[in-house]
């Protein structure tokens, strides 16, 4: 057998090796996104069904909850689609189960778009990243107003009852992401160590 034989069965072994190394990288990345996508919607109903206050005003903005911290958190440490689908299966499901049902398809679009934007805008921001983790939360919080705004004219027909929720929309989603400020960075920080995230 010739030197350029051999040497080409090694080369093609190694290619053969290499692929499979790949395979197996990317099934265990898939494995890991779906346990902590899993884990996040588990998180953001927990937060939301349990940790709320209820407002004597009328609308969606008279229930406020601690859901879009782990939202927040899902978005900007793991990116757009764990973000995506766990606000919008999370805080879904929370109002299929606990009475708001009206409000389920609503809270779906509103809140996974809300998700899916703020993992946009902070994926794969090396520097400045307070800044980028603010206008996210800037970003997901206009989505939060105009979108159940807008529910809620449809649900009410009525263009001045919406603006009641708003104050309660604020006050979540401003507490959220001061709390997601502080705790982001170390958060993904962690993540990366532990290999729970590519870099």
């Amino acid at each position: 057998m010739s030197t350029n034989t051999v040497d080409s069965n090694i080369n093609s072994n190694n290619s053969i090796k290499e692929g499979k190394r790949r395979t197996v990288s990317k099934t265990t990345m898939a494995i890991r996104e779906i346990v902590i996508t899993a884990l996040f919607i588990a998180l953001v109903f927990v937060f939301t069904a349990f940790i709320n206050v209820k407002l004597p005003i009328g609308g969606n903005g008279g229930l406020i909850h601690l859901g879009n911290i782990p939202l927040f958190i899902a978005a900007i440490v793991f990116g757009k689609r764990t973000g995506c689908i766990a606000g919008a299966v999370g805080m879904g499901m929370f109002d299929l189960l606990s009475g708001w049902l009206i409000w389920a398809p609503f809270t779906f679009v509103i809140v996974g778009l809300m998700g899916l934007v703020a993992g946009l805008i902070t994926e794969k921001k090396k520097s400045h990243r307070f800044v980028w983790y603010t206008l996210a939360i800037i970003a997901a919080l206009a989505i939060k107003i105009v979108g159940y705004y807008f529910a809620e004219v449809i649900l009410y027909h009525n263009f001045i009852v919406p603006f009641a929720s708003i104050p309660g929309n604020v006050i979540q989603v401003v507490f959220a992401g001061i709390v997601t400020l502080i705790i982001a960075y170390p958060l993904s920080k962690i993540a990366n160590r532990m290999g729970l995230r590519e870099n």
